[in-house]
């Protein structure tokens, strides 16, 4: 298995992989729970430049020309830039009130989403792209990786806190409780 950085290529791959991640949330900001429209959203900013979702802020784990995992991820400091072309396109296409909170914030590189193919999950492949993440961010770069975690989801948290992320709090992202987790450099 190889992790590399996206190519606009990949976007058809990543999508699907990243809603598994996150389709509760992107069905908030569509106002419908819509599986296609939520997958084309996604694709559609994956594809484009200067986004939260761009392949520019997307590694991928391959395996036999295939995508078998993708995260998402940039600098917290850059959120809010970074999710202007989603409230326009939000706002003008499905809700008009469309006005998330941050999940993040300056300080800490945010993985946004990370998600393994349905067809090669339990096979670790989560656990490295993480370890390939805390490795080049922290380990060579020095920086803070967070995350948010469901607080009913006890076995990501679990493989989170294994990994060395520690619980730093509570954040609410379209009305839903996360625990807010972060690894330091040491």
């Amino acid at each position: 298995m190889n992790i590399r950085k996206a190519k606009i290529s990949d976007s058809e791959q990543i999508a699907p992989i990243l809603l598994l991640a996150m389709e509760d949330i992107i069905y908030k900001f569509l106002k419908k729970e819509d599986y296609v429209a939520a997958k084309d959203f996604l694709q559609y900013f994956i594809g484009k430049e200067n986004n939260q979702y761009s392949y520019q802020n997307c590694f991928v784990a391959e395996a036999d020309n295939e995508i078998v995992g993708a995260v998402n991820i940039y600098n917290g400091a850059a959120l809010e830039a970074l999710r202007i072309p989603i409230i326009e396109y939000v706002r003008t296409h499905f809700n008009p009130e469309f006005d998330p909170e941050l999940e993040t914030k300056a300080g800490e590189f945010y993985i946004d989403s990370l998600g393994v193919n349905p067809k090669h999950q339990g096979k670790g492949i989560g656990s490295k792209l993480l370890r390939f993440l805390i490795e080049e961010f922290v380990a060579k770069n020095n920086q803070t990786l967070g995350l948010l975690v469901e607080e009913d989801n006890s076995n990501a948290k679990k493989l989170y806190l294994n990994l060395g992320f520690q619980v730093v709090g509570e954040k609410t992202l379209v009305g839903k409780t996360l625990e807010h987790l972060q690894i330091r450099p040491k």
